[in-house]
């Protein structure tokens, strides 16, 4: 069990990573994902209570995504007028709108397992003017299914010898994993970009 010294401000740190990943759009990298895992691995080998992580862990990823949804309604004009956020790519900004057009509402829970769209979702979701109340209904759920997974995972595995003698090495694998989904988007566009080259 972490001393009770330091308790508290480890619970304010593992708060603070999964609100500011989801809450600010210009910090789409921070390791939610193996953040996640690794805390419900951790809580398992006694670490954390869980009964305070897990609903800690939910209200900040449901608290994240409310600020950001906040962010892009206030700067919806704005974006809308120019097309651009600065400090954002493009690239990033069209992958999670594509990602609205092909599963709608329900992309702001799908989203939460995406790294960089997880954090762009409810920004693009308020320059789509989809209402507040909407949007925290699948907001909740989304937090609700992602922590629940990641950190249940870690629960699930953390007492497991191989991860925990090697859980530098399964961070390193989630990651990894993590950053699949980007690095093939970035392939596809490189691919594009060969294919078509006047369109660019």
């Amino acid at each position: 069990m972490v001393g009770e010294g330091h308790g508290l401000l480890v619970y304010v740190v593992l708060f603070t990573v999964i609100f500011i990943e989801t809450g600010v759009v210009l910090l789409p990298f921070l390791p939610g994902d193996s953040l996640l895992f690794v805390a419900g691995a951790m809580a398992a080998q006694g670490t954390f209570r869980l009964e305070i992580l897990a609903p800690l862990l939910v209200a900040a990823a449901v608290a994240g995504d409310s600020m950001n949804f906040a962010i892009g309604s206030m700067m919806r004009t704005r974006v809308l007028d120019t097309g651009r956020v600065r400090f954002v790519k493009p690239e990033h900004l069209q992958r999670t709108h594509d990602f609205f057009d092909r599963h709608g509402p329900k992309t702001v829970v799908l989203a939460r397992f995406v790294p960089v769209v997880r954090t762009l979702a409810p920004f693009v979701a308020a320059l789509g003017d989809m209402s507040y109340p909407t949007f925290f209904r699948y907001n909740v759920v989304g937090g609700l299914l992602w922590v629940g997974t990641v950190l249940g995972a870690g629960v699930a595995f953390g007492n497991l010898a191989l991860v925990h003698d090697h859980l530098t090495l399964v961070i390193l694998m989630i990651v990894a994993l993590s950053l699949l989904p980007g690095l093939f988007g970035w392939l596809t566009e490189r691919a594009k970009a060969h294919r078509n080259p006047r369109a660019h």
